[in-house]
C-alpha cells in the first residue's frame, strides 16, 4: 500500500498480522484481514483512527512481546521513554531499545512513541527520524520533540 511514509507491506499468517515492512514485500492473496488492516492504516493516516483493532502475532522472545504489549498501551499523541517502558516490561532502557528495533509490526505496535529521556530518541523505520517525527506530528505529539536536535544514538524502531 502507498502511505505518506512510503510504501508498506502488511503480512498475515494464520489469521493474524505478523509483519509490517517498508517497501513491497512478497505477493499475498488479499484476505479479509489484510483488507481490514489496509483500511485501518488508511484511516490512521487520514486522522480518522488513533488505535488499531487487529489480531497480532509478532514473533519474538517473551521479553520482546512484553515490551511490545507495553507499547500498545501508549495512547496516540503521547510518548513514553525507554526507561518508562522498562519499568513496565522489565529490563533496562537499552533492552527496551533492542526490543523496539526488532518490532516486526511497526506503526501498529507504536514503537515510534518511545523517546529518549533527553530528546526524540532513534528510529529505524522508513527514513529514520523524519518518519518518527512525521508520525508523532500526525498524532499531535508535543512540538518540543519534533524540533529538537537532541536524540539518542540508538536506532530503535
Amino acid at each position: 500500500m502507498h502511505t505518506p511514509i512510503g510504501d508498506l507491506t502488511v503480512s498475515e499468517e494464520d489469521g493474524r498480522i505478523v509483519a509490517l515492512d517498508w517497501g513491497w514485500g512478497r505477493d499475498q492473496t488479499q484476505t479479509p484481514l489484510l483488507l481490514r488492516a489496509r483500511r485501518q492504516i488508511e484511516e490512521y493516516f487520514d486522522g480518522a483512527r488513533t488505535e488499531f483493532d487487529l489480531p497480532l502475532a509478532p514473533a519474538g522472545t517473551d521479553y520482546q512481546r512484553r515490551v511490545w504489549a507495553a507499547l500498545c498501551d501508549i495512547p496516540a499523541g503521547a510518548t513514553r521513554t525507554y526507561r518508562d517502558i522498562a519499568r513496565v516490561a522489565g529490563g533496562s532502557a537499552r533492552s527496551v531499545g533492542g526490543a523496539n528495533s526488532r518490532n516486526p509490526i511497526p506503526l501498529i505496535i507504536p514503537c515510534h512513541r518511545v523517546t529518549a529521556t533527553d530528546g526524540i530518541g532513534g528510529y529505524s523505520g522508513g527514513d529514520g527520524l523524519p518518519t518518527k517525527r512525521f508520525l508523532l506530528a500526525l498524532e499531535g505529539a508535543g512540538d518540543d520533540l519534533l524540533t529538537t536536535n537532541s536524540h539518542s544514538t540508538r536506532h530503535a524502531s
